[in-house]
């Protein structure tokens, strides 16, 4: 009897330790599965994704930057440089619409991977307010200067104050005065902000964002794009969003932390996206912005995969990486503008 009881157990242990192995198989074969999948991710840095069409020849700046050794701050502040300067892109910098008293007026952020920022808000008579927010990050103890406190600090840096609104923007702004109606319809011919997130070659991620804002808004009037953690966000350790639309309803929502920190909880950059997305809908389905409401969210997340999302149709974003170099791609949408 006690060497048929020895034989069960040792039958039994000897069970427990081919099903052990065969775990342990099983596991080993997960792991390296999961592992090829991570290193694949891994493989696309570095990785820049941002707003809009004319994201394609700033990303082309921000690559040559960033290949040619530049930190991904500086290589952020040439791609950013390339609407702000261009007077054919009229949501951006020089050749922006105007406000409705006519006054070109910007904003800007920068952030880079240590979560040190630096932003300018209502700045006029500046050509670059991407280049005056990142030396706010680095030559003050401060994140945001506004209005004239921003001119004033931008001429102490040495930038030279000059007229930004073009013959032409002034024109389409005359001709505004003779209905003055203000709504602020984004995707059309208002392709407002760019915002651009970037993972360099060691995996950190830093983001920036500018604009002139929404044509014909009051004066004063300051939108999500120079506000951390409305249109612009990032940690280092999980990802980094930001924002295109109507920047009252990415405000009222904090919009680009709330994608990062639902990243943070698992979810991929669409999921996230989408779900802000959702929540501002919900927040503004019976709200006076409903009409000519437009929200779009880019995301990235630390493994390199990246994603975007907006409320209504036509939001489209640009991606550069190795792989497949420099290209446009269209977001995922809740609803078309006929809806």
């Amino acid at each position: 009897m006690s060497h048929r009881r020895d034989f069960i157990k040792k039958a039994a242990l000897g069970t427990i330790g081919i099903s052990t192995v065969l775990s342990c198989k099983e596991l080993s074969v997960k792991d390296e599965a999961i592992a090829a999948k991570t290193v694949i991710k891994t493989q696309k840095k570095p990785l820049i994704i941002s707003t809009w069409n004319h994201g394609l020849p700033a990303n082309e700046a921000t690559w040559k930057a960033l290949k040619s050794g530049k930190s991904s701050l500086d290589a952020i502040e040439v791609g950013m440089k390339i609407p702000e300067a261009d007077p054919t892109i009229r949501s951006v910098g020089y050749g922006g619409f105007p406000d409705r008293e006519g006054k070109v007026t910007l904003d800007a952020c920068i952030m880079d991977h240590n979560s040190d920022c630096g932003s300018v808000s209502f700045l006029q008579g500046i050509k670059h307010p991407i280049s005056v927010a990142k030396k706010v990050l680095q030559n003050t103890p401060h994140v945001m200067l506004s209005g004239q406190g921003a001119l004033q600090f931008a001429l102490s840096e040495g930038f030279v104050e000059e007229n930004l609104l073009t013959p032409e923007a002034e024109k389409d702004w005359k001709n505004w005065l003779e209905e003055s109606k203000y709504k602020p319809v984004i995707n059309i011919e208002n392709h407002d902000t760019i915002s651009m997130l970037v993972i360099d070659e060691d995996g950190n991620i830093s983001g920036g964002c500018t604009t002139s804002g929404a044509a014909w808004k009051m004066h004063g009037r300051v939108g999500d794009s120079p506000i951390i953690g409305a249109g612009l966000f990032l940690d280092n350790e999980v990802g980094a969003a930001a924002a295109t639309g109507l920047g009252e309803a990415v405000i009222r929502t904090a919009g680009s932390a709330m994608v990062v920190e639902l990243m943070r909880q698992g979810k991929s950059p669409f999921e996230a996206c989408k779900e802000i997305v959702e929540r501002i809908y919900n927040k503004h389905k019976n709200h006076k912005d409903m009409e000519y409401l437009q929200v779009g969210f880019i995301a990235v997340n630390k493994s390199g995969e990246h994603a975007g999302y907006s409320l209504r149709s036509g939001f489209n974003y640009a991606v550069y990486d190795d792989k497949k170099g420099n290209r446009m791609e269209d977001a995922q949408f809740k609803m078309s503008w006929d809806n």
